[in-house]
């Protein structure tokens, strides 16, 4: 699949992702603000309610002072001669709230002369030659009642028009029964939340509160509604609320957001990481195929030279020449070990493609293994006129390894130190071990040429290369360095690079775990 293809998908992948992540937040704010939207909408019907009450406890309130009072006025006056009658008629108010309940009732009081008959008295059961007299009587008698009655009832009207809204406030509520009628209304209403209402009279000063706010409430919060709406404007009372816990109220209705969050999040990450690995996977499809393009043209060269080698031995006057014969023969056998090294590489290669590669453990001694690596590899350094010393500092120094693999290991180290040297400066190699921290450390250093620091991590993966321009005066596949880290990785161990003083050479550091005894301490 080309790379372009693959940042196509990318892109949609990425758009998709970034639509559907843009409808759940839309969604989610269209469900809060409804809900926010739904519940002002409620509570500010409770408020109306409220006030209703409050004017119907007002308007019983005038109606049982003043009829108190024309009693009170008509008991007063001197009536000679004539015996009062007096009836009672109850009337009952109701609101209409959700609940229905009678808010409260009025018994009115009428006192007429006995010679007026009263409104019991027609009642009676009539005389059979009197009906039509008592049905007019009985008629009279309850006209006369309702214009009684009614003018009662204008002059309450106009008393509270005039004189209610006159009163403060604090005269005209009980804010102990305000509150009853407030959590009556939200209860019935569903919103059972804990609140904290405040009332401000008509100049703006609040004479009331239920509760103390411990931090400033945003203003969209505090919901407010006029006590007696029927007041004139300048003299209108308010009622402030506040719900502590509406915002948790409202987010508790799209809870269920947090697993899909939570998906939307495991998507992302799945995404990335996919994105990630295929990527990865392509660049190390397109570096396996130059290591099978350049292994394929290594392999050409000295299969072609042995090849013709092999003709040229046929040649009777070539046999016959002892110098010639001896030169052909140490080409083959040059060319040879040039195949035999390749063929290594491709097992080497063939070691990652496996998770763990298969080792015969046992137990050496790291310092005698360095001295006799250190000691094999000296001809092929002094061969470039170049030095090797070694430094054996590890008082313990026992670990338990594959002797093959850890041995490749340092040869490939130190294999690396004479291909990397500078031409110009005599090779200058140290081994050297030591123990830190409960482990055994071992460090190959050279003067070379050194890696770059942006390239220290990076040289130990598949293929790479440190980048040299044009300039490719070292053969290689990139993966001498990633066989060390993974053999290092297999025996629990771990491997660095670090530039040398003066950022002249490299240094490798190889860390590995020691050997304990039945004692439990390391050897």
């Amino acid at each position: 699949m080309r790379k372009s293809t693959i940042w196509l998908l990318a892109i949609v992948l990425a758009f998709a992702f970034a639509g559907l992540l843009y409808l759940q937040v839309t969604y989610v704010g269209e469900i809060l603000r409804t809900r926010s939207e739904h519940f002002n909408e409620t509570a500010k019907k409770c408020l109306l309610q409220v006030s209703k009450n409050l004017e119907l406890d007002e308007t019983r309130k005038y109606i049982e002072e003043d009829i108190s009072r024309d009693i009170n006025n008509y008991q007063s006056r001197n009536v000679t001669g004539i015996t009062d009658v007096q009836e009672h008629f109850r009337f009952e108010m109701s609101n209409s709230s959700t609940s229905g309940s009678v808010q409260g009732s009025i018994e009115l009081q009428s006192f007429s002369s006995a010679a007026s008959r009263p409104l019991s008295s027609l009642l009676q059961k009539p005389s059979s030659n009197n009906i039509v007299s008592t049905s007019k009587e009985y008629y009279d008698t309850y006209k006369r009642r309702y214009l009684y009655n009614s003018v009662l009832m204008h002059e309450v009207l106009i008393n509270m028009m005039n004189t209610s809204s006159l009163k403060p406030i604090e005269e005209r509520v009980d804010f102990k029964q305000l509150n009853n009628y407030l959590k009556m209304e939200f209860t019935n209403s569903g919103l059972n939340l804990p609140f904290i209402f405040s009332v401000v009279n008509k100049d703006g000063q609040t004479v009331y509160q239920s509760g103390e706010v411990k931090k400033q409430p945003i203003a969209s919060d505090v919901l407010t509604g006029v006590l007696f709406p029927n007041d004139p404007p300048s003299r209108q009372n308010y009622v402030k609320v506040l719900f502590p816990t509406k915002r948790n109220y409202i987010f508790s209705e799209v809870t269920f957001i947090i697993p899909s969050v939570i998906f939307s999040l495991m998507l992302l990450v799945t995404f990335i990481f996919t994105l990630y690995i295929v990527f990865r996977q392509k660049k190390l499809s397109e570096m396996k195929n130059d290591f099978i393009n350049n292994m394929t043209h290594e392999l050409k060269t000295p299969v072609s030279t042995i090849s013709l080698a092999a003709q040229m031995l046929k040649d009777s006057d070539i046999t016959k020449s002892p110098d010639v014969f001896g030169h052909i023969s140490g080409v083959i056998n040059d060319e040879t070990k040039r195949l035999g090294f390749l063929v290594e590489k491709v097992l080497q290669m063939s070691l990652f493609e496996r998770q763990r590669a298969t080792l015969k453990l046992k137990e050496i001694d790291a310092n005698d293994m360095l001295s006799g690596i250190a000691n094999t590899f000296a001809l092929k350094v002094e061969k470039y006129e170049g030095t090797i010393d070694i430094d054996l500092k590890a008082e313990k120094s026992t670990i338990y390894v594959d002797e093959m693999h850890l041995t490749n290991v340092l040869f490939n180290l130190m294999d690396n130190a004479v291909k990397y040297r500078r031409r110009e400066v005599p090779l200058k190699l140290m081994a050297r071990t030591w123990n830190e921290n409960g482990k055994l450390n071992i460090s190959v250093e050279d003067n070379g040429i050194g890696i770059k620091k942006e390239y220290l991590k990076k040289v130990f993966d598949r293929f790479f290369r440190v980048p040299t321009g044009n300039v490719h005066d070292v053969k290689g596949f990139g993966l001498g360095l990633a066989y060390v880290r993974k053999i290092m990785e297999d025996h629990s161990g771990s491997i660095r690079a670090e530039n040398g003083p003066g950022n002249i050479g490299t240094k490798f550091i190889i860390t590995l775990p020691l050997i304990k005894n039945s004692h439990g301490r390391e050897t």
